[in-house]
């Protein structure tokens, strides 16, 4: 096993770079054995994104914590509410 580190990419080129792969594999162009590479490269960029999205929220927790008590909420949803959510008049 190398020792070597792997020289760190940015969220932002992970991301972009999965969103070429899953193009290319919704062309319908790619040979089953590129499906298949293209596939475990996915899965190594989402492995890194989701680790790196971690570490951020991590990173915010600690800083809001600081200031005290960290309180969530979920995040307002950008489709149009249901009927029965709407406020009565």
């Amino acid at each position: 096993m190398s020792t070597e580190k792997q020289p760190k990419v940015s969220f932002e080129k992970s991301l972009a770079r999965l969103e070429e792969i899953v193009a290319g594999m919704e062309s319908g162009e790619l040979s089953l054995d590129d499906m298949i590479t293209r596939f475990e490269e996915g899965q190594k960029l989402i492995k890194l994104c989701s680790g790196k999205l971690d570490e951020v929220e991590r990173k915010i927790e600690q800083l809001l914590t600081k200031e005290g008590p960290v309180k969530t909420a979920p995040f307002p949803h950008d489709e149009e509410p249901d009927a029965d959510e709407l406020p009565l008049r």
